[in-house]
């Protein structure tokens, strides 16, 4: 039985979670971190990690960027795997993760979605074919309660296109204020926050007379909870502390 800390629990995604995993009879959700600390399912909930008493095998984090040096410090010193499934951090926070990764596995990606990993190969096939040839433009669309812009997987999916340019691209997130013709080797970002809009991401491949679109789209929060939770079955069973992502879930399949 995988026993799962979830942090976040009493947010929209952590629910989402709780709901799944408790369809789930080889793993259980054990307690629950949340600064509303409000018991709303079958576990108890803490505003502060290290109050939990108990033990878990993993813990999934779906809270906030402003509570990631506490969770992490609390993976360290109860030497726990964790989930990281919030996006916005500062560069500071993703450097806390990565020497937290030299003591602990540690998992984190900008999204949750098999299917926005998949996208992410497809992506760096494209981009190492066309090259210099065409110009790229990322698109992203969320609902009007997304605080971080541009989201997380955009940057992920801009940070795979550029990996495999011939060159290295400028991340353009706004021309307004640009009188003149687009350089060649930018990857321009644009964002887009309206609605319910779960999540919808396009990659433009725009070169002579043709066009080339890689798109994603997410129609329910469900697809990143189930992505969550195989990355937890899948962290827990890694030995070694080291950062992993979604590409070493789906590279195990």
């Amino acid at each position: 039985m995988l026993k799962i800390a979830l942090s976040g629990c009493n947010g929209r995604m952590g629910r989402v979670i709780t709901e799944i995993v408790a369809q789930k009879e080889d793993m259980k959700v054990v307690a629950g971190f949340d600064l509303n600390a409000v018991k709303l399912s079958d576990y108890p909930v803490y505003a502060d990690p290290l109050e939990f008493p108990g033990g878990c095998d993993v813990v999934v984090d779906f809270s906030n960027v402003s509570v990631t040096e506490h969770l992490l410090e609390y993976c360290r010193r109860t030497r726990t795997p964790v989930v990281i499934c919030t996006t916005g951090h500062t560069e500071a926070q993703l450097e806390l993760m990565q020497k937290t990764a030299k003591e602990i596995p540690v998992f984190r990606s900008g999204n949750m979605s098999i299917g926005i990993n998949l996208m992410i190969e497809v992506l760096k096939k494209c981009a190492s074919v066309l090259g210099a040839d065409f110009d790229v433009e990322i698109i992203e669309k969320h609902h009007n309660q997304k605080l971080d812009a541009p989201s997380g997987t955009a940057l992920m999916l801009a940070e795979a296109v550029n990996k495999a340019l011939p060159y290295e691209a400028e991340y353009v997130y706004d021309r307004h204020m640009r009188r003149e013709k687009r350089p060649p080797h930018e990857i321009g970002i644009h964002t887009i926050r309206g609605g319910t809009i779960v999540g919808e991401h396009s990659v433009i491949f725009s070169g002579r007379d043709e066009v080339i679109e890689v798109k994603h789209n997410a129609n329910s929060r469900e697809v990143f909870a189930v992505g969550a939770v195989n990355a937890a079955a899948f962290l827990a069973r890694q030995t070694a502390p080291g950062l992993y992502n979604m590409s070493d879930v789906i590279a195990a399949k």
